[in-house]
């Protein structure tokens, strides 16, 4: 106060908050005793007065009876704060085009004018710059010299109009410089002798990324549609996942930071929280309480989801309940009693577990992702320093886990190490040095019958996605003479969708007769004898059907992956009302609708398949 009088500077009143409410004193003083680890018994350890909650106004009033200025001095710097936005609209990095290109840029501008003019503009009608047309120039450039060398000279209608209709939606989306960054990085990996997988996801379904050289999956041969990568209705961030082999992913790592400076680059933070075991483990060990006891405790506690039964309206009904300790001294009555009935050590400890599961334990660095930014990354994220496990070195983490990277603006991308290109690339080797051959494993043809012979026999040990026993036993059954046989098996043999395997052998085999419930169906179910398998087919169907537009395929899409039923029923008349207006019977749209209700709960992503096998 007498500081106050001296300086003419105003006092504000504050309480350090640790936690919210004052009644979970007790379960931060157990945290603290974790992250020092230390007992409670401890008589030196770190505590805190129980004190640090958030206090209610009445409480901040009774501690300054004689000072009510005080709080409204707080309350007067509280008005002073302005409100800002974190979450930005996206800051992506600019690609460095090569200056033999930008001599003659004027020609090129002119050559690719139909396809800038669509994305001169962001959607606020703002100017985007020069260096965004130079950008769709560039990336228009290297898109077509890779169509001729992947489809030839001569480009067909269909090749041509999805060239133009993805690199008019890149660009009005306002992703040319994207796709730049990752082919490059994609084609220096190349270069150095690094194994490139064929794509991963729903990237798979750009004949840009393919024509690019990102990924090596034809999308047009394969019906893979670019609106499930980059839908034009829905503004958000393309998401390409790059396999590398597991000694190369590291060296593009270092690609990419000395490409676009290591202030430019960051890697991802991830956050470890507490699970329901680990909580009473946890717990149970600053508490003094004996391992096996502890052991005792946790093995109570199911793996997998659980059923129990409950009262809902009066009746008894079983409902199925996620495995947190919350529920599980609810539910399930052998742990309900120790919670309840237990010693006093062991319902304190259940008691606090409860209370912190789901906490922050510790925080790691993701494995795989990165961000690249448009400057230094600390003028757009909070940026902490973690070191990096394989080199030991201290490297830049964001604060921001993966799931705001996009929210804040920023470009993340996933630079997966995959084993399985590590043991081709070193089979290649082998094969050169003892017989003197180089094959090149992109260049293989994917027709060979003495392959289908081998998936056949179910001899696909080590070979990615075919190899446990129970795909290899269907295998057998299959015979697969086919790509899309592959494909499709990789689709189906997953928890619900197995259900559907037996028929589609049986269809395969002749033994079942292919039915579709109208014509028009057969052009995109023929691959799978009639059985619906991909989100893609029934993204096709939809707009074949009942006239949907590509953004509203990929919404009933979405809708289907992430089990929306609610969104379904919303796209439900549409679907009836476009079919009748096709010349389709109620009846049979109906029907349609309903397999398509049931298969939401196993859609897979065709573009995802297709990589795989």
């Amino acid at each position: 106060i007498e500081l106050s009088r001296k300086t003419g500077v105003k006092i504000v009143a504050t309480n350090d908050a640790h936690f919210v409410r004052k009644e979970d004193g007790p379960a931060h003083d157990r945290l603290i005793c974790l992250t020092t680890n230390a007992y409670l018994t401890d008589q030196d350890r770190l505590r805190y007065t129980q004190q640090e909650y958030l206090k209610s106004e009445e409480e901040m009033a009774a501690l300054f009876p004689d000072h009510p200025e005080f709080l409204s001095n707080t309350l007067e710097v509280l008005d002073k704060v302005e409100r800002y936005e974190i979450d930005r609209g996206h800051v992506l990095p600019l690609f460095r085009i090569d200056e033999g290109f930008l001599k003659d840029i004027d020609r090129y501008l002119e050559k690719y004018k139909g396809i800038i003019d669509v994305g001169r503009c962001d959607k606020e009608g703002n100017d985007r710059g020069e260096a965004f047309t130079h950008s769709v120039a560039f990336l228009c450039h290297l898109c077509y010299e890779g169509a001729r060398r992947r489809y030839g000279d001569t480009l067909t209608e269909e090749q041509s109009e999805r060239l133009d209709f993805e690199l008019k939606t890149i660009c009005r989306m306002g992703f040319p410089d994207y796709f730049l960054i990752v082919q490059d990085f994609i084609a220096a990996a190349r270069r150095n002798g690094i194994s490139v997988g064929p794509g991963r996801g729903s990237a798979a379904g750009s004949a840009v990324a393919y024509c690019l050289g990102i990924t090596n999956i034809d999308p047009i041969k394969y019906q893979l549609l670019f609106e499930r990568f980059l839908n034009p209705d829905r503004i958000s961030m393309p998401d390409i996942d790059i396999d590398f082999d597991d000694d190369g992913r590291y060296r593009v790592f270092r690609y990419v930071e000395d490409t676009y400076g290591k202030d430019h680059v960051s890697h991802v933070i991830t956050f470890g929280t507490m699970a329901a075991k680990s909580a009473i483990k946890d717990v149970a060990r600053v508490s003094n309480m004996p391992i096996d006891e502890s052991n005792r405790l946790t093995k109570m506690i199911p793996d997998k989801p659980f059923e129990a039964e409950v009262v809902e309206d009066g009746k008894k009904v079983k409902k199925e309940f996620k495995p947190k300790l919350s529920n599980c001294v609810k539910y399930l009555p052998e742990l309900k009693n120790e919670y309840e009935n237990g010693t006093e050590l062991v319902k304190d400890v259940l008691k606090y577990a409860v209370k912190l599961e789901g906490c922050i334990r510790q925080t790691g660095v993701h494995a795989c992702a990165m961000i690249i930014g448009r400057g230094d990354l600390t003028d757009y994220i909070p940026i902490s320093v973690a070191a990096d496990k394989a080199t030991g070195e201290d490297v830049w983490v964001s604060q921001y886990e993966g799931c705001f990277i996009e929210d804040v603006g920023m470009l993340k991308m996933d630079f997966l190490g995959l084993r399985t290109l590590s043991i081709i690339k070193e089979c290649l080797a082998n094969i050169k040095k003892r017989h003197g051959i180089d094959i090149d494993i992109e260049a293989i043809p994917i027709d060979d019958e003495e392959t289908y012979r081998l998936y056949g026999r179910g001899d696909t040990t080590s070979v990615f996605q075919f190899e446990s026993e129970g795909m290899k036993q269907w295998l057998q059954k299959l015979q697969p003479t086919r790509f899309e046989d592959l494909i499709a098996m990789n689709a189906l043999y997953r928890p619900g969708p197995l259900d559907y395997i037996p028929s589609f052998v049986a269809r395969k085999q002749g033994t079942e007769k292919i039915e579709y419930d109208l014509p028009e169906m057969e052009e995109f179910l023929q691959d799978t004898y009639g059985v619906t398998v991909y989100q893609e087919q029934v993204m096709l169907l939809s707009q074949k059907l009942a006239g949907f537009t590509k953004g509203q395929a990929d919404k009933l899409r979405k809708a289907m992956g992430k089990k929306q039923l609610d969104v379904l029923e919303s796209l439900h008349d549409k679907f009836i009302n476009g079919g009748k207006e096709h010349g389709h019977p109620v009846e049979i749209l109906e029907k349609i609708w309903g397999d398509w209700r049931k298969f939401a709960q196993y859609a897979f992503n065709k573009s995802h398949a297709t990589c795989y096998a």
